[in-house]
């Protein structure tokens, strides 16, 4: 997708409330899927998205995955991970000024969410690796990051981050109330009702696993890291009883906001807290190959199925029910998971092409909308979206300082 060329003058930090100057931003992204990298080049004046141009994607080859993996589970290498995850995006932001062919003073700010390593609203504790200060200083662009922290400080759920975002894209579609899924390594879903323009009124929330249950069973059984085109859940069958004790969680009956870590659902987790009879069905899913352990393919199935029936668990929470959902995230490309969740939703599921919007690059776009709503001092999270106890902004400016003459 090509970007007309805007002028755009720098930021006018004393500009109106209502007369904001659009900003030309770039957001990144790496989601806790560990697939790579997604950027993208959005103007916006962090109320309205004015336009939004062409995007890029950097993959993770196993080792970085593999690097990311260990962090996750404790024993990696965390700055070491935490500088090669800094160059990874510093080269993705010169492969997207390459190719817009942008000087980076035409750039006005990074949106650099780094990559959750530890999300645990409940200690008041969110870790985002990446270093937004040295960022700056390899692209020249001023960077904002740590958009979680603010939020966490003031009583909220530091996620999900996106739905003002949503709410902006949102505007020009008649139809109200949606529902916008993420399908990430954690599902979220946004709720947007009919007049929605400022934030205040929405309500969003982790649904509970998105891709990261199937993608870690895949890979702890084969070694490739995702169920290619949902071929192998198409292929088994469901675990009613292992779907019944998954779905016993509380999480689900837990009124939002609420947000979760990667690896609340993870099996070892699970069993940890599992008793009795609970604890016996959900072994089938921790247990290594052998006769109590889930064959590859009925374990995708019932993982796929547990997404699907996690994300219906969220519309009884819901004021009003969803005229359709709108799928955005690497999950959305999964048949297997797109046929379950249509077949647990009563209203059309249709991926965010539907309605223009480029689901592979959301949240990148996203972060770039944020960066924008910092640099202007406007609100990130909500009541509705985090629990915060009042609209706040968040994010931390890191200065390019790029001399005149260079």
């Amino acid at each position: 997708m090509g970007l007309q060329r805007v002028s755009i003058e720098k930021r006018d930090m004393g500009a109106s409330l209502l007369f904001f100057r659009p900003l030309r931003a770039i957001g990144l992204m790496s989601g806790t899927s560990l697939d790579g990298i997604d950027a993208a080049l959005l103007i916006t004046d962090g109320r309205h998205v004015l336009a939004c141009g062409p995007t890029s994607t950097l993959a993770y080859d196993e080792v970085m995955r593999s690097r990311l993996r260990s962090v996750l589970a404790g024993t990696g290498p965390v700055f070491l991970t935490a500088r090669e995850l800094t160059l990874r995006h510093a080269e993705i932001v010169g492969r997207l000024l390459a190719h817009t062919a942008l000087d980076r003073r035409e750039v006005d700010v990074i949106g650099f969410h780094g990559q959750t390593v530890l999300h645990r609203p409940d200690l008041r504790l969110t870790w985002q690796i990446g270093d937004g200060a040295a960022l700056a200083r390899m692209t020249g662009i001023d960077v904002v990051s740590d958009f979680r922290t603010a939020d966490i400080d003031h009583g909220g759920e530091g996620a999900p981050l996106v739905p003002i975002y949503h709410a902006a894209l949102a505007r020009s579609l008649p139809e109200r109330p949606i529902a916008v899924l993420n399908l990430g390594g954690v599902g979220n879903v946004t709720w947007i009702p009919s007049g929605e323009n400022d934030g205040t009124s929405l309500l969003a929330f982790d649904t509970g696993p998105g891709n990261a249950l199937i993608d870690d069973w895949v890979f702890r059984h084969t070694g490739h890291p995702l169920d290619q085109d949902g071929r192998l859940a198409l292929a088994g069958r469901v675990d009613t009883e292992v779907l019944a004790a998954l779905v016993e969680n509380p999480y689900f009956d837990r009124p939002p906001p609420k947000s979760l870590d990667r690896d609340t659902f993870a099996p070892q987790r699970l069993l940890a807290q599992a008793r009795g009879g609970r604890h016996a069905v959900l072994a089938r899913l921790a247990a290594d190959r052998g006769s109590r352990s889930l064959s590859l393919s009925d374990g995708a199935a019932t993982l796929t199925a547990f997404t699907a029936v996690a994300v219906s668990c969220a519309v009884p929470h819901f004021p009003a029910p969803p005229t359709r959902w709108l799928v955005c995230g690497g999950g959305r490309h999964n048949p297997a998971l797109m046929a379950a969740l249509r077949q647990h939703l009563p209203v059309p599921v249709e991926p965010v092409e539907h309605v223009g919007w480029n689901g592979d690059a959301l949240e990148a776009q996203a972060f770039a909308f944020l960066a924008v709503r910092a640099l202007r001092g406007l609100p990130l999270t909500f009541p509705g979206t985090t629990g915060v106890s009042y609209p706040i902004t968040g994010g931390i400016l890191h200065s390019a300082h790029i001399p005149q003459d260079s």
